[in-house]
């Protein structure tokens, strides 16, 4: 395990069982004790609590910003997509077809038994898929609005649920249903689609590393990994404390696949038919996941402050109840003055015990605690710790001094958590020279992955072997190696 909490005879951890004892358990009590999702009554799916949703309401402002930048612009299209709009990409649909889930009638109705059941009278002439994803319908749109040259390049994007049907379901990782971005662009030449999918995997790495602090490793995906249909798909992959990689975002190099099976057709200057070249892209919540096994520890979550739902918590300490209104004014004015510095702040005004309240803030992940008692106020010195560091971040300044100071103590938060997690993953990878080398690694459990000359695997029969034996699969081959290595590992 990746830097373990360093245990000994008397240490005590807010979070039971620790990464080191159980990593995948560690992770369920994080997102327990910070009160961000639950599973729902609907099998394979989550209720995502509003701390949590604040998590994913940050990812989308910042995102959307971004994406708009690209002159990006957003929409939104049916949930339910017909079967037969599916069913004109085979390629597409065998990369789906075990996961998706079918919509044959439009009403219910009491059965004989008196039980409500579908009215077999409602059969629909066409049966309709809940979106796996929305190549398809979206390219149907297309089709329709692309007509000339001059309506290229058009590039769209919706924020949406969508439902594969999750068999191995596990909170924000791998639900059934789940929220996510898709991007849909349409192009007049094959070198503008692809320097489109390139484009937005730097727009996706620049987000992961700047906004989320998760440092990533951007690649092309091997031919097996490829989103069906794709021709290309791009790839940012990052690694999480247990060495096990998570494929954070993806873009796909669609080329004419679709745009044949949608007839995205148009006039092109020299007045000839031609077909469009698509892309798409997307990101989901399962990035929370990633969030939560890069920067948690064995006291909880610990949130960059970009994408915190609050960047400060105030923490009211009360020891005498007479104290109360002149604490909670003292805090609300500094508040106030935060919030007027574009800082998101908490205050705390809970009955809880100030440890409760301490110890609530620690494992939510909130960046900076704010503590402010009688004795503060007399003093004219409040108390801050940063998350990250504990009681090594732990500092008394005057509450003047602290408001000027928060926007930078919040800025090197965020440079510390991503320079952190750039080591980890630094270490995380290791050279292999040959399958033998693999084998070992992956016999011995070590943790973390292995970068190997792409020509070993290809073809090889002793790879797939390993890839069963071992439960491994191709990561992506790195940018930085130019398609000649490929990294391997676990992953979720």
């Amino acid at each position: 395990m990746a830097e373990p909490a360093k245990k000994t005879k008397n240490s005590r951890t807010a979070i039971t069982p620790t990464r080191e004892d159980n990593f995948p358990e560690w992770y369920q009590q994080v997102i327990k004790a910070a009160d961000m999702a639950e599973n729902a009554p609907v099998r394979g799916c989550m209720i995502i609590k509003p701390y949590g949703f604040a998590v994913w309401e940050n990812i989308q402002k910042h995102f959307d910003k971004m994406i708009k930048l690209e002159e990006v612009r957003n929409a939104y299209f049916p949930l339910l997509i017909p079967m037969s709009y599916i069913a004109k990409e085979a390629d597409h649909i065998d990369g789906f077809a075990k996961e998706c889930a079918v919509v044959t009638h439009h009403r219910l109705a009491k059965n004989e038994e008196g039980a409500l059941a579908p009215d077999p009278a409602s059969v629909l002439t066409e049966p309709m898929i809940i979106r796996p994803t929305s190549e398809t319908i979206i390219g149907e749109a297309m089709h329709n609005w692309v007509q000339s040259y001059r309506d290229l390049p058009l590039k769209l994007n919706q924020w949406c649920n969508v439902m594969r049907w999750e068999m191995r379901p596990r909170i924000f990782l791998r639900t059934a249903e789940f929220l996510w971005q898709e991007g849909h662009n349409a192009f007049a030449t094959a070198e503008e689609a692809d320097a489109d999918a390139r484009r937005m995997l730097e727009v996706y790495a620049d987000f992961l590393e700047n906004y989320m602090a998760i440092p990533v490793i951007k690649g092309a995906k091997t031919p097996d990994e490829r989103f069906p249909g794709a021709i290309e798909t791009y790839t940012v992959e990052a690694f999480m404390q247990d060495g096990k990689a998570l494929q954070s975002a993806t873009s796909h190099n669609l080329g004419q696949t679709f745009a044949k099976s949608s007839d995205i057709k148009y006039l092109d200057k020299d007045g000839t038919q031609k077909l469009a070249w698509t892309t798409s892209w997307g990101m989901s919540t399962r990035t929370i996941g990633g969030l939560i096994m890069t920067h948690g520890d064995d006291d909880g979550m610990v949130m960059p402050p970009r994408v915190a739902p609050h960047q400060v918590v105030i923490l009211p300490i009360i020891h005498d109840e007479a104290d109360r209104g002149k604490i909670i004014e003292y805090c609300e004015n500094i508040r106030k003055e935060l919030i007027a510095k574009d800082i998101s702040v908490e205050l705390d005004r809970s009955d809880l015990r100030n440890s409760d309240k301490m110890w609530n803030s620690i494992k939510k992940g909130v960046p900076v605690r704010l503590e402010v008692g009688a004795r503060e106020i007399a003093g004219g010195q409040l108390t801050y710790t940063r998350r990250d560091l504990g009681k090594d971040g732990k500092a008394k300044v005057s509450a003047e001094e602290f408001i000027n100071k928060i926007g930078a103590v919040l800025d090197d938060m965020q440079k510390d958590l991503l320079a952190k997690g750039r080591e980890r993953l630094n270490g995380m990878v290791q050279d292999a020279a040959s399958l033998k080398d693999v084998r070992d690694f992956f016999a011995a459990e070590k943790i973390g992955g292995l970068r190997l000359d792409y020509d070993l695997i290809k073809d090889s029969e002793e790879f797939e072997a390993i890839k069963k034996d071992f439960a491994v699969t191709t990561r992506c081959l790195p940018y930085e190696d130019e398609g000649r290595k490929v990294i391997v590992s676990k992953a979720y």
